[in-house]
């Protein structure tokens, strides 16, 4: 059986609702005019082993003995693709506007740890949870996502996967085009 492709990921994205159109604040601070709401994807369960199966054999290869998310939207693909490792699953929370290991979760010296997030842009979050990991000793072999926003351009350090890689275009608040800047900006991601 092959792989699954972008196309087939975004065709999810699609059928779920969960690729909006409008005008987006992402978490970066960037205004964008598409959205993945992965939480409207992720809601069914069928869909999550779909997605949470094509990233783990993506990453496979890497030999994680744990798998490591940020909250909130990378908890449910996480946990899932820990499952398809069948390897342990951990997460870091915001703690004081900051993310934080908590709920005593430890990460040992050398532990091979792989960075599961739902979607990056500029992957602020992902780079706060490797330098968690790292400041526990523990060894990021990689990161996988559902969406890669910047199409390959950000550059965490680590092999990188994802299932579906393009560019979005995306803008800084002072920056707007004018279709954009008509249009009321939401904000329907985690804060």
């Amino acid at each position: 059986m092959r792989g699954m492709t972008d196309t087939d990921a975004l065709t999810i994205f699609r059928q779920t609702g969960a690729l909006l159109e409008g005008h987006f604040v992402l978490r970066s601070g960037l205004h964008s005019r598409q959205f993945f709401q992965c939480a409207l994807a992720l809601q069914d369960m069928p869909t999550v082993e779909r997605l949470g199966n094509a990233l783990a054999e993506k990453a496979r290869s890497l030999g994680a003995q744990t798998v490591i998310a940020p909250a909130m939207g990378g908890l449910v693909i996480g946990q899932e693709v820990a499952r398809q490792l069948r390897v342990r699953f951990v997460f870091v929370e915001k703690e004081d506007g900051k993310l934080a290991l908590r709920r005593g979760f430890r990460i040992a010296p050398g532990e091979r740890i792989l960075v599961v997030e739902d979607v990056v842009t500029k992957g602020g979050r992902v780079q706060e949870t490797i330098d968690i990991v790292r400041a526990y000793g523990g060894s990021v072999v990689g990161v996988a996502m559902i969406v890669d926003r910047s199409n390959g351009t950000v550059d965490l350090g680590v092999p990188t996967h994802s299932l579906i890689r393009l560019i979005i275009e995306t803008f800084p608040p002072d920056q707007l085009p004018a279709d954009l800047a008509k249009i009321p900006a939401v904000k329907p991601g985690s804060k």
